[in-house]
């Protein structure tokens, strides 16, 4: 898919421009945006906070999809509507 397209799918959903990926997805009305672990999602959706969705900024060694050696430590983002960030989960 083309970057225009990937910019347009991130802004419509309202992903802050320094946290946008190159994998977006929505579930049940929030937006994950690059590789957010499994568990920061079912965390998400068992507690229902009130921002819009959650990300993981760039491909860090060790997140879902990026698994290898030497795991580095990085942080999974809240994000709202105003596009206010903060630590959701650190791995």
């Amino acid at each position: 898919m083309p970057a225009t397209q990937l910019d347009a799918i991130s802004a419509k959903y309202g992903v802050p421009r320094q946290l946008k990926s190159c994998h977006t997805a929505l579930v049940e009305g929030y937006v994950i945006e690059g590789h957010v672990p499994a568990d920061a999602i079912a965390r998400l959706l068992k507690e229902k906070p009130p921002f819009i969705g959650l990300a993981v900024q760039g491909m860090p060694i060790g997140s879902p999809g990026m698994e290898g050696p030497n795991p580095q430590p990085y942080d999974v983002l809240a994000f709202d509507r105003q596009g206010r960030v903060s630590v959701y989960a650190r791995k």
